[in-house]
């Protein structure tokens, strides 16, 4: 199934049943749909947060441990020395 982009549901048109509006099947099908896409999108943004949220401690842990660490300095000449 082919991921459902704002654009799709912008450009949604469903069939008119004579005298009666809208086919009720196919606007219920779409809505389904939105709501599967919503919900995956949801599910997503979920993950990535977690995941950014794990990486943002590891970054800190990472700080902590090397925060005395001794850096390399440039010598006058250009050349690094340790």
């Amino acid at each position: 199934m082919q991921r459902l982009l704002p654009q799709h549901v912008r450009a949604a048109t469903f069939d008119y049943r004579r005298w009666r509006g809208l086919d009720p099947e196919q606007v219920y099908a779409y809505l389904d749909r939105l709501a599967d896409e919503l919900e995956r999108l949801t599910r997503d943004l979920r993950i990535a947060h977690t995941e950014g949220e794990r990486i943002r401690q590891a970054l800190r842990q990472w700080q902590s441990r090397h925060a005395n660490c001794r850096h390399t300095q440039v010598a006058s000449n250009g050349r690094w020395h340790r």
